[in-house]
């Protein structure tokens, strides 16, 4: 990892520059590094992974951390942030760089390099809520749990360990197919509606017995999530299903779910919790 320093004013930076950005956009790297030089004492890091990632936020000292790169090294900042407990002291301030840009751009951060850089300079410090689930991961925009895929249920039983006698049969059925006849394409798996139980502060919102199509969850007042669950319709379109709170809930088949701008899962069930203003993002002073 390598570490630079160059001084401007009082001001400590420490700009932690993601080896993405690096590789994907070596000039707005560069053009970021020159707007932040010339406004303040900086502290160059370079890591190469991210152990090394991990390593420059925990050394920061008193030096104000500042993240180049795209929405994925945001998320991985905040999340070492919490994880060390070290969030409610330190406030963020990111120079977006690489292609997924939508989380910063919704936190209002600017995405063009010179005025994000600008930002981290003269803006202000916003506190912002943070959802925070059973496991220990956060979500710093929203989260959806889209429809479930073919290819995402548990396997057949009937294909698992110890049914031989089917697989002899697949054999048998594969060698009486003309050698010459071309296989059909395997076709994309379609969604199918999920049924899944959503709770929100301890009130179910939707039961396992009606499928959903979606499910989102989004910052909404201080302090409260607001929920939105869409049921698969039939015939007219099915209203939404709305609510708020500050702990959400859900559980049922194993579902995968996108938070920010990550996938995870699959999962049996998942809680979130609202903490409210949990974290500080730097963004452009009002007016």
């Amino acid at each position: 990892m390598a570490e630079v320093a160059t001084s401007a004013t009082s001001e400590q930076l420490l700009v932690v520059v993601d080896p993405v950005a690096r590789r994907s956009d070596g000039e707005s790297v560069r053009i970021a590094k020159d707007v932040l030089g010339a406004g303040a004492a900086v502290k160059l890091c370079l890591p190469e992974g991210p152990e090394e990632f991990a390593r420059a936020l925990r050394r920061r000292g008193s030096r104000r951390p500042v993240v180049v790169g795209d929405d994925r090294a945001l998320i991985r900042a905040v999340s070492l942030l919490h994880r060390h407990r070290e969030l409610a002291g330190c406030a963020l301030s990111v120079v977006p760089v690489g292609g997924g840009l939508a989380l910063a751009r919704s936190l209002g951060v600017p995405t063009g390099t010179v005025a994000a850089a600008r930002a981290v300079l003269d803006g202000v410090v916003r506190r912002m809520d943070l959802l925070v689930d059973d496991s220990d991961g956060v979500v710093l925009g929203a989260l959806r749990i889209p429809p479930v895929t073919a290819a995402a249920q548990p396997p057949d039983p009937d294909a698992a360990p110890g049914r031989p006698w089917l697989r002899t049969c697949q054999s048998l059925v594969r060698t009486l197919v003309p050698a010459g006849r071309p296989s059909r394409p395997a076709a994309a798996p379609e969604p199918g509606p999920s049924r899944l139980r959503v709770e929100v502060d301890g009130e179910t919102l939707v039961d396992l017995n009606q499928p959903v199509e979606a499910v989102s969850v989004s910052p909404s007042a201080a302090g409260v999530a607001s929920v939105e669950v869409r049921p698969v319709s039939v015939g007219a379109e099915a209203s939404p299903l709305l609510a708020e709170g500050r702990t959400v809930t859900v559980s049922g088949a194993h579902f995968r779910y996108r938070a920010d701008a990550l996938v995870s899962g699959p999962v049996r069930t998942r809680t979130w919790v609202v903490r409210e203003g949990a974290w500080g993002l730097t963004v452009p002073a009002a007016g």
